[in-house]
């Protein structure tokens, strides 16, 4: 992308307000918002099927929600998911609040937007210089989002894999088995995606590394049964550095881990958000959900009830990604309801 047109899409990203000087979401603020905290629909992350947002995205946006999440069968090109964007971006200008426009821009085989980064995760780590690997990684990934008219990116994944083709190692997302390793390309990934105004994730907490192969929360309960000692030296390690780094946002996996909660899976858990990652950590940042719709959480019923149990535990941002502005409703009005 020459200057000029990145010029064109910081204008844009610069256009969405209530941000830091760089355009990302101000760490300073960790709701992200201009006035009041955040409460009911400014908690959730909309989506939606197809190409064209329907009408009553617009809607709700005009009144302030949390953001808008976006996946493959939304996009076609970089020109047309711009366009989109841009759309999106002007309807909220009167809402008094940031809208955060998502996207899943890990590299290699999991990213949404056309463009970079191109080396998976676990190409950047065996490099040479995974730090430097990852930092460029991060720079291609904040340039895809920018030329879209994004300005958060729910990347890098920050687990230490265990062994070949597991959970995050079959598709290449983690950056090795190292723990090292996955904390210095991770850091420079995230630095490098925010010093261009993109804000990063770092997911999922404390870590999938440890889930085999067909554990995946997406489609049922899964259970990490690793002792306390070493998901603080192996698996939290990498988060610690990601929040050294200043990483803007975190999001918990759905996974349950008996050694820090035998009841709740870390995103439904006050022991682990705010107990741990807030309180021992010092994570100061926007914590945002997996998909509110995940199989992980079928004993929590309803869309409505997973989003106050959340919020409760002390999640900030609802993922409600399942391609339906109806689900996204559904958390907004139970939220207002249990005054949250």
């Amino acid at each position: 992308m020459d200057r000029r047109a990145f010029l064109r899409v910081a204008a844009v990203s610069g256009a969405i307000g209530a941000l830091s000087a760089g355009g990302a979401i101000a760490p300073a603020s960790p709701l992200g918002s201009i006035g009041a905290p955040l409460t009911g629909a400014r908690r959730v992350i909309y989506s939606y099927p197809g190409l064209t947002p329907p009408p009553e995205l617009f809607d709700r946006i005009r009144r302030g929600i949390g953001g808008v999440i976006f996946f493959g069968e939304n996009i076609t090109s970089g020109g047309q998911i711009a366009d989109v964007a841009r759309q999106l971006t002007l309807a909220a200008l009167g809402s008094g609040y940031v809208l955060r426009l998502f996207v899943d821009q890990e590299g290699g085989m999991v990213k949404r937007l056309p463009g970079g980064p191109a080396m998976s995760a676990k190409q950047v780590g065996a490099q040479p210089n995974p730090g430097a690997a990852g930092g460029t990684q991060g720079t291609e990934a904040a340039m895809a989002l920018l030329a879209a008219g994004m300005n958060a990116n729910l990347a890098p994944v920050m687990g230490v894999y265990r062994s070949e083709g597991d959970f995050l190692d079959q598709y290449e997302r983690s950056f090795s088995m190292n723990k090292e390793t996955v904390a210095q390309a991770g850091s420079a990934f995230i630095r490098a995606t925010q010093s261009m105004g993109v804000s990063a994730c770092a997911k999922h907490y404390p870590g999938l590394g440890a889930a085999s192969a067909d554990e995946n929360t997406d489609l049922g309960p899964v259970t990490i049964d690793l002792p306390e000692h070493v998901l603080s030296d192996i698996d939290e390690f990498p988060f610690r550095a990601a929040i050294e780094a200043g990483v803007q946002m975190v999001m918990p996996s759905w996974a349950v881990y008996p050694s820090l909660d035998p009841a709740r899976p870390s995103g439904m858990s006050s022991e682990i958000l705010r107990g741990r990652l807030r309180g021992r950590l010092g994570f100061r940042g926007l914590i945002v959900t997996d998909a509110v719709e995940a199989g992980a959480l079928a004993q929590y019923g309803s869309t409505g009830n997973r989003a106050v149990t959340a919020v409760d535990a002390g999640v900030d941002l609802l993922c409600c990604s399942a391609r339906d502005v109806a689900q996204g409703d559904e958390a907004a009005q139970a939220l207002v309801l249990a005054g949250k």
